[in-house]
């Protein structure tokens, strides 16, 4: 649980730190969207060589060495701060948090028992939504007292570190330091053996070779890549758009709307496992992927206030995408589920590329426009819900089969 609440808190600050690498690092849409496009390429690039890799060795290793890789990351940009530290920076915490990602779901299953593993499963998510909410709001209490120039305690020992014009990079200093906290609590733990399941062993290159050759995979590949696209296209510009269209503030009034964010997608999370009790997954996703839709376009056509509100309600109705297209996608295939697996979290690179295409976008046309390509990644999650033939369904209180 520790663990994803550390892997939320780091994953997710990116966002409301997108207005500040662009004026401190003077840098245009484009360049700011390399930025996550280094963080979540790392996932692309470590999250298959992971799965394989902890079947050679074992979780605790892995776990150590992906914290490692964290600080090293954290303490570059911390060290140095500069447009080409950051880069280099996001992409080795990236690839120390695809590491864990990999890791910790078998971990979960087994530490907790697997009789438990529904009820941890969701008390996870909960926990990374509320690190998520959480990380923002401590970017601006740390922001603002070092404006204030608050002389006591932690930023008594932070003010002869961070450049006075770059309050913010006093949270890659905590980075450093929790990445540094949880190494240690890695080397102290004792970790039960893992007995991987089936659909969460990785098998070879040749069988994700097999796999791809399978339309019904890369259409979900691609469903999957336009989710994590979607999440951190709006996540991640939100702020900046909140400042360059309505001048809100983006150390306080933006960070605020992207903790909320994720704070309503934690929420719509809670109300969709009581949904899918009812409804039919396929037909959740249409409505609540048709309801984002509105939301957004509130987002980037309304008014001050309007897109302030709205922005974050696209948060609550993305909650129950990612489970439901992930559920969707393992249940429409009837072997090799742990490489299938692998190629799914490999769409996470959509946080990455959808994110150059906004920047792209944004400086040939303005940021809005930019941010119209979500209409295209929210489009596609929605024609999942008519296409999607599962071979299981989820099962609901009118299963008369029951």
């Amino acid at each position: 649980m520790l663990t994803f609440f550390v892997i939320s808190f780091i994953t997710n600050i990116i966002g409301p730190l997108g207005p500040e690498f662009i004026k401190d690092f003077k840098l245009s849409d484009l360049l700011a969207g390399v930025l996550p496009f280094a963080f979540f390429i790392a996932y692309g690039v470590m999250s298959i060589p992971s799965s394989m890799l902890v079947q050679k060795y074992n979780e605790k290793t892995i776990m150590v060495a992906a914290f490692v890789v964290a600080f090293s990351g954290a303490l570059l940009l911390a060290i140095e701060p500069n447009y080409l530290t950051a880069v280099l920076s996001l992409f080795l915490i990236g690839c120390g948090m695809a590491m864990l990602q990999v890791v910790i779901n078998p971990l979960l299953r087994t530490s907790g028992g697997e009789e438990n593993y529904a009820f941890t499963s969701v008390l996870a998510q909960l926990i990374f939504g509320g690190a998520s909410f959480l990380s923002p709001l401590v970017y601006s209490y740390m922001v603002l007292n070092l404006n204030k120039g608050a002389g006591s305690g932690v930023f008594s020992v932070l003010r002869p570190l961070v450049p006075t014009s770059m309050p913010w990079i006093s949270l890659y200093w905590l980075f450093a330091v929790i990445c540094l906290f949880m190494f240690v609590i890695m080397l102290l733990s004792r970790f039960p053996k893992v007995e991987l399941a089936n659909d969460e062993k990785a098998g070879p290159w040749k069988t994700h070779v097999m796999l791809f050759k399978k339309p019904v995979v890369i259409l979900y590949f691609i469903g999957l890549f336009c989710y994590v696209g979607s999440e951190q296209g709006v996540s991640y510009w939100m702020s900046q758009f909140l400042f360059q269209y309505h001048k809100f503030d983006p150390q306080i009034t933006g960070a605020n709307a992207v903790a909320y964010f994720w704070g309503l997608m934690t929420a719509g999370g809670i109300l969709g496992l009581f949904l899918l009790k009812v409804l039919d997954s396929r037909r959740l996703l249409v409505t609540f992927t048709i309801l984002a839709l509105i939301s957004l376009s509130f987002a980037l056509f309304g008014g001050a206030q309007i897109s302030l509100y709205a922005f974050p309600i696209v948060g609550f109705f993305m909650s129950v995408m990612y489970p439901i297209i992930f559920s969707l996608a393992l249940s429409s295939v009837d072997e090799h589920h742990g490489s299938f697996a692998g190629i799914l979290v490999t769409g996470i690179i959509g946080g990455a590329v959808v994110q150059l295409l906004i920047g792209g976008l944004g400086n040939l046309f303005g940021l809005r426009v930019g941010m119209l390509f979500l209409y295209i990644t929210f489009g596609y999650m929605l024609s999942i819900g008519f296409w999607a033939k599962p071979l299981i369904t989820n099962k609901t209180i009118f299963d008369k089969k029951d």
